[in-house]
């Protein structure tokens, strides 16, 4: 029964995580005029789908690796490098999603780092890659004694939740700079919830929703990957099946 529901939050986790990215790229493309990388508000616009896939989608599917009971077997190798894998595929779009908007800003000589959104957003970005590095370097590679791991590896965990819940504050705060900015006029301002907003506000809705879910599952005690020798309701599940 335990295993089902897991399996059913992952599901919904899917579709959640698959929905913010849709709907991300789709508001940028009807409402905002589409893509490009000439310095123009087209340029711009790569900014929130690759965050939203970077740091919330992938960030939260990464966190989740050792979730699953597959990974309770076996080998913790090929786990780590796939929580490793799906962190950097994180990272690798966020990046690129600064380097747009940065872009964007110096081609048409706006200041940098001057909002609320932006101090947490690359405090966000700066976290995760002290704790992508550290990561790396403690936990997969074979250097550290296993007193160091378990000393760090709360740490670790606290971190990685932080990292998300910031990550979800950045893209909330984000989502609204940019209606502001962009539904400022007479004609049809914020205020009076035009068709962009209600995708928008809907928008952060679904992340709010997707990286709840993700801090439930981690947060579940019944799901994390147990300590050795220690047995749960669930393993012997994976047992019968071998």
């Amino acid at each position: 029964m335990a295993s089902g529901w897991f399996y059913l939050c992952c599901l919904v986790l899917g579709s959640l995580g698959s929905m913010c990215i849709l709907f991300t790229a789709y508001w940028m493309q009807f409402w905002c005029g589409g893509f490009a990388w000439d310095g123009s508000t087209h340029t711009f616009n790569w900014h929130p789908v690759l965050t939203v896939a970077g740091m919330v989608v992938f960030y939260g599917a990464g966190s989740l690796v050792y979730r699953l009971p597959q990974s309770w077997l076996g080998p913790k190798l090929p786990w780590k490098l796939l929580h490793a894998a799906l962190h950097l595929m994180a990272f690798s779009l966020t990046v690129v999603g600064l380097v747009a908007v940065f872009k964007f800003h110096n081609h048409n000589h706006i200041a940098n780092l001057y909002s609320l959104h932006s101090w947490l957003g690359i405090t966000t970005v700066f976290l995760f890659a002290c704790q992508w590095f550290l990561g790396f370097a403690i936990f997969l590679l074979p250097w550290a004694s296993l007193w160091l791991r378990s000393l760090l590896k709360p740490i670790h965990v606290f971190f990685g939740a932080s990292i998300l819940s910031l990550s979800i504050a950045s893209v909330i705060s984000g989502i609204n700079e940019k209606l502001f900015f962009t539904l400022k006029n007479a004609t049809q301002p914020y205020s009076s919830l035009p068709s962009q907003a209600v995708f928008a506000n809907s928008t952060g809705m679904l992340v709010v929703a997707f990286g709840l879910l993700v801090l439930y599952i981690l947060l579940a005690s019944s799901w994390k990957r147990p300590e050795p020798g220690i047995l749960t309701d669930r393993q012997p599940l994976l047992h019968d099946g071998e």
